[in-house]
Order: C-alpha cells, then sequence, then structure tokens
C-alpha cells in the first residue's frame, strides 16, 4: 500500500456516489469499508449517513479496532452489523511489535463491546513465522469461546516483501502447516463456502467454525467478485 496525501482523497459524498454508481453499474448488494483505519477518518460518519440510504443488503467494516469501543455507537447507528477485526496476538508486548504501537487491551475491549452488542465478528490473523506462530491456538481458542470467526490470512507479497523473497520465505505459513498445527489439537473438516469466498473454511464439530484465507497455497482470484474503490476515486478489480 501506499500513502496518500489528504488533498488527494475524495470527500465522504464523492466517495458515497460511487458507490451508488457500482449500485447502478454492477449490481452490488454488500459494501465493506476498510483502510487504512476507517475510524479515525473524519469521513467516516458523513460517508455511512450516504450509503445508508441505498438500500445495501449489508455494510461492514475492517478495523485494528483500536478505537472500536469509542465508535461503536456510530457503527451500530449506521446498521453495521459485522466486523473484521485485525488482530495478530493475544500477548501484549507481541501486539506492539507487530503492530508497532498501539494497545491491545484497547482491541479487546473493542471486541467486548461489539460482543455485547451482538455484532458478527471476524479476527483476522496473519500466522508469521519467528513472531506469533504460538499464538494460533491461543487465537483459536479465543475466538471459539466467543462465537468469533477466526480467519488466518497466509502472508502476502506485498510492500518490502514483493522485493524481498528470502524475508517473505523466512516469515510465511502456508495453509498445510496451519492446518497441521490447528490438528493437534482439534480435529476438523472442510465445509461448504460461496464460490466466490476468499477463505476456506473449516467446521470444529461443537466448537465452531475458522477459515484461511490462503492466497498463496490455493489462489482464488479466479473466483473472486469482489470490487475495490480507493479513497482516490479509481476501480479495482482487488
Amino acid at each position: 500500500k501506499r500513502l496518500v496525501a489528504a488533498q488527494d482523497e475524495l470527500s465522504a459524498e464523492s466517495l458515497a456516489q460511487g458507490v451508488a454508481y457500482l449500485i447502478e453499474a454492477a449490481g452490488i448488494e454488500r459494501l465493506r469499508i476498510t483502510g487504512g483505519e476507517p475510524l479515525v477518518s473524519p469521513r467516516l460518519e458523513p460517508f455511512l449517513r450516504e450509503v445508508g440510504r441505498f438500500g445495501l443488503q449489508e455494510i461492514s467494516l475492517t478495523t485494528n479496532g483500536q478505537l472500536l469501543a469509542s465508535k461503536l455507537p456510530v457503527l451500530l447507528e449506521a446498521g453495521i452489523s459485522r466486523l473484521n477485526v485485525s488482530l495478530d496476538t493475544l500477548d501484549p508486548l507481541g501486539f506492539r511489535q507487530i503492530a508497532r504501537g498501539g494497545d491491545l487491551e484497547s482491541v479487546l475491549n473493542g471486541l467486548r463491546a461489539a460482543h455485547q452488542a451482538g455484532m458478527q465478528v471476524k479476527i483476522n490473523m496473519v500466522p508469521l513465522r519467528g513472531q506469533n506462530l504460538d499464538q494460533v491456538l491461543p487465537m483459536l481458542d479465543f475466538c471459539l469461546e466467543r462465537g468469533f470467526e477466526l480467519r488466518f490470512i497466509e502472508l502476502m507479497r506485498m510492500g518490502h516483501l514483493a522485493r524481498d523473497g528470502r524475508s517473505f520465505q523466512q516469515q510465511f505459513v502456508g495453509l498445510a502447516e496451519l492446518l497441521e498445527l490447528i490438528a493437534q489439537h482439534y480435529e476438523f473438516i472442510q465445509t461448504d463456502a460461496p464460490v466466490d469466498a476468499t477463505a476456506l473454511r473449516y467446521e470444529i464439530d461443537g466448537h465452531g467454525v475458522f477459515g484461511v484465507i490462503a492466497n498463496e497455497s490455493v489462489p482464488f482470484c479466479r473466483t473472486c467478485s469482489r470490487l475495490r474503490l480507493s479513497s482516490t476515486g479509481w476501480l479495482h478489480g482487488c
């Protein structure tokens, strides 16, 4: 990802107009607000007011969770009922190292508040060798106990990792290794997912479901139906 100058970003009204065009031209029914971190943007609330009038089946949001507790009333008022929260570890020191700042307890407080409010929550975790591989099972236990769906996301060849293949291979944890690790503690079977889903989903009988977004091991680009509208008004197929 690259940084974008604030003056180059569209207003909330213009972004909402872009969504309206996509509804008309492409028939989109679901909208996910991502970032960067959407909860820090002053445009979030006016944007939500605009797109809330469009009759979409679902509006969801992806966040790092730092401001989730304080912003939750705004999200609930806008009709957002589903969240994706990025969380790579339950260890406070490891959290600060991986996230390069922030506070784990703030994220956990936000998750508790969202859970109490009845929101559907998915947790996104990127397993990294040498950093948080020991957190795979604690994170899975944490999510299963609370009814959250944990999504393990394979490390992507983005940023400096697109140029540094050695660093990528040193940190990468693939689907097969991840499932082998989980199988030491849980029995699971692969379960159904929509044809255009980005995640492989697995059911642990009597406990819940987890997913793996295996972008390296099992690429899904051929069946992906998502469109991405950037903050500067560009439309991407990924």
